[in-house]
């Protein structure tokens, strides 16, 4: 298939794309002008001629070659990835399973690896510098005894860590890597919770939205002095209480 994007137009690669933080980042990088390649494992096509869908498990190799090449086939390039897909599970960590630790690691650790990897390698083929946005978490900073999170600060801790790492190690390339550290997000999956508490948890006295979060990426997209960076958006809670 040949390219479709005009020579200007810049394109995003985004995970996690069929819902939440992801869906509000494709609405988000259309409204910039991006051509948008969005995944996720139950994502459907898209009548809009600038999205192009790649359903697949972030976890395996095999769907980070397959959205590579549909961004380069179908718009010529990569400009920016956002690692948005990721899972939760809470849980005291003597009760962790050995299942839990293999989905938890496979899409927070391998998901990245995979696709991060071949971004970056056709953002220096292309050599024109390019942008990675990591999603990670305030839990890896400001542990909460009533949250237990063993598995998330181990692997999104990872995240946040690698930020720094490929940031300086592709400073030199144009390329710059951030991430964004959410608190709680006022999103369906908190709907049946109490959301007076959640609130309280943040000095703010509030729960993020979703706006907040996609606001927090476009700044980074646009900060072409900002790398290496974690971006808090979460009410305060990683200063203190």
């Amino acid at each position: 298939m040949t390219a479709t994007s005009t020579p200007s137009q810049k394109v995003v690669i985004i995970t996690g794309a069929s819902q939440g933080f992801g869906a509000a980042f494709v609405d988000a990088y259309r409204g910039l002008n991006y051509a948008v390649v969005a995944n996720s494992r139950s994502i459907t096509p898209s009548a809009d001629p600038g999205v192009a869908t790649v359903a697949g498990d972030i976890a395996e190799p095999t769907t980070a070659d397959r959205i590579v090449a549909t961004a380069v086939e179908r718009f010529g390039r990569v400009d920016t990835l956002i690692n948005n897909a990721g899972v939760f599970v809470s849980k005291p960590f003597t009760e962790y399973t050995l299942a839990d630790y293999e989905l938890v690691t496979a899409v927070n650790l391998n998901g990245f690896f995979y696709i991060t990897q071949r971004v970056i390698a056709r953002m220096l083929a292309q050599g024109e510098g390019g942008h990675v946005v990591n999603v990670t978490t305030t839990l890896v900073e400001q542990a909460n005894s009533m949250v237990p999170a063993g598995l998330a600060a181990l692997t999104k801790g990872g995240l946040a860590a690698v930020t720094r790492s490929l940031a300086i190690e592709y400073a030199h390339s144009g390329i710059r890597v951030n991430a964004i550290s959410p608190g709680i997000i006022a999103t369906p999956m908190h709907a049946d919770d109490d959301t007076e508490a959640l609130a309280a948890m943040h000095p703010l006295g509030r729960m993020g939205s979703v706006a907040d979060i996609v606001e927090a990426v476009r700044y980074l997209e646009a900060a072409s002095f900002v790398t290496g960076e974690i971006l808090h958006i979460d009410g305060g809670q990683s200063a203190g209480h």
